[in-house]
């Protein structure tokens, strides 16, 4: 590890803000570090889109370093603010893009597994995902990606989305039960050919 790194071995994300906006860059940099994948994972499962995905977590970041004179360490997780605003960001472009592109027209995201056949049916199986996210109401969907794909529990998911974790367990719920019903008659045609 880079030895500016190893002086915030340890420390928080607020701290390393705070740090930042007194004027450390290597807190910036290592906070960027521990930020950036998740919240490029979580903005490539919404958008689909590598490019924009990185777009958007740049734009995130962006707003998080001019935020940063202001933040008040201990009120709230760096990481749930960022995940907010990507989430926030996404949902804005997922909006124009339904205005001006049909989903047709938008690339299959790009895989990097080296077998084609394995590429070919993780495509397939990402691409039956992602329609059926789609055909969700914009919440229920936001809500099972944030908890299924990104691993998140139910009182961040409630911060990022601003309601209620009892309103979060609602959402999943009902995205879970109406993805199931969606991809139900697909397993086999997806490779589920067993019932795990």
């Amino acid at each position: 590890m880079d030895m500016a790194f190893d002086q915030y071995d340890g420390a928080p994300d607020g701290a390393l803000l705070v740090a930042f906006a007194n004027g450390d860059r290597a807190a910036a940099r290592l906070l960027a570090i521990r930020l950036t994948p998740r919240a490029l994972g979580q903005a490539y499962r919404m958008l689909t889109d590598r490019a924009e995905a990185e777009d958007v977590v740049q734009d995130a970041l962006m707003r998080l370093w001019k935020i940063a004179p202001e933040w008040r360490q201990g009120e709230a997780q760096v990481s749930t603010w960022l995940y907010r605003v990507v989430a926030n960001l996404c949902t804005d472009r997922l909006r124009r893009r339904k205005r001006n592109v049909g989903i047709d027209q938008i690339a299959e995201p790009e895989d990097p597994t080296p077998s084609v056949t394995d590429r070919m049916q993780d495509d397939a199986r990402q691409k039956a995902l992602t329609d059926a996210l789609a055909s969700l109401p914009d919440r229920q969907a936001q809500a099972v990606a944030l908890r299924h794909l990104e691993g998140l529990g139910n009182p961040e998911i409630a911060e990022i989305m601003e309601i209620s974790v009892e309103a979060v367990e609602s959402l999943t719920s009902r995205g879970k039960r109406a993805l199931a019903a969606i991809l139900a008659g697909r397993k086999a045609e997806l490779g589920f050919d067993d019932d795990r």
